[in-house]
């Protein structure tokens, strides 16, 4: 079962959990049947006998994103200066509006986004240099003495 972390599991699956439990089948008969823990299959049915809730409840405790408020920000300052890098985008933050934020965080806020990115300054490509000594034949010798 694909499953996101944090969401909760679908009503069909807690209906099939109660009816399963209603046949009289033991909770980990249930959660075998239905491939889901037995605390799971143990809260549904504590929470039904406790207070009748047969639904899940909303979700808590959702922190929104930190950059979510600069958000059109981003994307003007992106389409500005396109070839900015992450750490320039993360000083300007700082120092335009005053957000401390990680270099990951600003990278995961322009996935989300869907804005392409630089990574790193712009280099002069390396020279291609040989970094083993060449083959030679036996005997040869392999540098000039």
């Amino acid at each position: 079962m694909d499953r996101k972390r944090g969401r909760a599991y679908g009503q069909d699956l807690r209906e099939r959990v109660l009816m399963a439990a209603d046949a009289g089948a033991p909770v980990g008969v249930v959660s075998r049947m239905l491939m889901v823990s037995v605390s799971y299959v143990s809260k549904v049915l504590g929470r039904r006998k406790r207070s009748g809730e047969t639904t899940a409840r909303p979700q808590r405790c959702h922190v929104p994103a930190k950059l979510t408020a600069h958000h059109a920000a981003l994307r003007e300052r992106v389409g500005a200066c396109p070839d900015a890098t992450l750490v320039e985008l993360r000083t300007w933050l700082l120092e335009t509006h005053r957000v401390a934020v990680s270099t990951t965080l600003v990278w995961e806020t322009l996935q989300a986004l869907e804005l392409t990115l630089k990574k790193r300054q712009y280099m002069l490509r390396s020279r291609a240099v040989r970094t083993l000594p060449r083959r030679v034949g036996r005997g040869a010798r392999s540098a000039p003495r």
